[in-house]
């Protein structure tokens, strides 16, 4: 059977999103530190946090939120993000209304990756090794999920190297071979092309204004 994107997402949970950032280093560190460790040093810190704040998860689902906020979305490109979802359309827009998309789409991309923390499961998360790397400004980096009894899961990580900061920041990731980016795209192409940028700023706006609904699966 054919797995779509949307149950792709819901396998990989919290732990191929929550580790789409990388910690914020200075620019002598971000030259010689290998992305691929930095990945699994902030899905270490991040998860810690996780666990020691379920008390306040459970009583308050929002507060993932802030986790995401405080401890991903800083170290996430959302604005080359959003570009690249509006693709072609970037030209065709108005122009007074890409900060308003951009800033809707950095909370969309928060909600978005509550909903996929609530279902962490404790999955197994194995890099493959990165090497070449110092004279690269994007970089992809693949994973394997391991799921227990179930199939594993092939994901990469897209990251690029900031040039002001020299910093690494992951703006998509690709699961079996499907870009979250793309389907954000075609999920907001025709809506925009037909309606409007208005409107997918106000689907988006709905949805980061509504109270996460989540059942958390951490004891």
């Amino acid at each position: 059977m054919k797995t779509t994107f949307t149950t792709i997402i819901k396998h990989i949970s919290q732990i191929t999103l929550f580790i789409t950032s990388t910690l914020l280093l200075t620019p002598s560190y971000a030259d010689t530190i290998n992305p691929q460790e930095l990945l699994e040093k902030v899905t270490n810190t991040t998860f810690k946090r996780i666990d020691s704040e379920q008390q306040n998860i459970k009583s308050n689902p929002d507060h993932l939120r802030v986790i995401i906020d405080q401890e991903l979305m800083p170290y996430v490109d959302h604005k080359f993000a959003a570009f690249k979802v509006l693709g072609n359309q970037f030209r065709s827009v108005p122009k007074d209304k890409i900060p308003e998309f951009v800033n809707e789409f950095r909370q969309y991309l928060v909600s978005n990756f509550a909903i996929a923390l609530a279902s962490y499961g404790g999955q197994e998360l194995l890099f493959e090794p990165v090497k070449d790397f110092a004279d690269k400004s994007s970089i992809n980096i693949k994973a394997i999920i391991k799921q227990g009894d179930g199939p594993n899961i092939n994901i990469s990580f897209s990251l690029r190297k900031i040039k002001n900061t020299q910093q690494w920041k992951t703006y998509d990731l690709v699961a079996e071979g499907i870009s979250l980016l793309s389907s954000k795209r075609s999920e907001f192409s025709s809506i925009i092309r037909q309606q409007g940028i208005e409107a997918a700023i106000d689907i988006m706006r709905n949805k980061n204004s509504q109270t996460l609904n989540i059942v958390s699966n951490v004891n």
